[in-house]
């Protein structure tokens, strides 16, 4: 008998190995390290994964990797039951990122950037040291909008997120399956699977330049949903059309 999933968790699954099977994400052998934060997004992306891993008629291996930012040393302990449900192997770190990011060490960066670089830096250090083929992050559709804006408002570049990205010679590849998925329908599955969500403890959650961009684009399409509706289609365009132009050498 095989599992019973309902019409939105069959749609997100769906619209995730689509865009998979486009990008070429993944391969016979790969090896997939998924950032596992402990937000909605990425909690949904492992249960996806692991649901087209069962699927696929080759073999990929999962690994669950969570660093803490250090506002609270046990805030990631609701993980591991379900991780351990999951029969997901996983590398869990605490770090002190980010009350450092709060810091005088910290004078002239954001907070966000502070933290999530390092982050970053740390999951690439972590792919190489368990010999991982494949970084997989949670990025969803308001991320791929928000990013976009940002890029054109602050960095005065047309550009979004890409679906897929080779970095080091392709010594591995940075994929965000959930690209192409609405946040609201995120939550919506999440609460239906019953995925354990950590509160983020972080001051600046609310105040950084990216929740400010996406306040502004709700109250741009607040009583015009369809100017919404063409923003996602547009961008959900751009990222089946445009693949990562070029292999990088960093985490930025």
């Amino acid at each position: 008998m095989g599992r019973k999933f309902s019409y939105l968790q069959k749609s997100c699954i769906s619209k995730a190995s689509k865009l998979m099977a486009e990008s070429q994400m993944i391969y016979n052998g790969a090896r997939i390290g998924v950032a596992v934060s402990g937000g909605v997004d990425s909690g949904v992306l492992l249960k996806i994964l692991t649901i087209i891993k069962s699927r696929l008629p080759f073999k990929i291996e999962i690994m669950a990797l969570h660093i803490n930012p250090g506002f609270n040393p046990l805030s990631h302990l609701p993980l591991l039951d379900w991780l351990k449900d999951l029969g997901i192997p996983s590398y869990i770190q605490v770090s002190d990122i980010g009350p450092r990011a709060h810091t005088n060490e910290n004078r002239t960066k954001s907070p966000c950037f502070f933290c999530s670089f390092r982050r970053r830096k740390r999951l690439f250090e972590l792919i190489s040291k368990f010999n991982l083929t494949h970084l997989a992050m949670g990025h969803n559709g308001e991320d791929l909008v928000t990013t976009f804006f940002m890029n054109l408002l602050y960095n005065g570049r047309v550009e979004g997120l890409y679906a897929k990205e080779s970095f080091f010679k392709g010594e591995f590849h940075l994929i965000r399956p959930l690209l192409l998925i609405e946040k609201h329908k995120i939550i919506k599955i999440a609460k239906e699977w019953n995925i354990p969500v950590i509160k983020n403890p972080c001051p600046s959650a609310r105040v950084s330049s990216r929740s400010h961009v996406w306040t502004t684009l709700e109250t741009l399409w607040q009583d015009k949903k369809i100017i919404k509706k063409n923003v996602f289609s547009a961008l959900y365009n751009w990222v089946i059309k445009n693949p990562a132009p070029k292999d990088k050498n960093n985490p930025n």
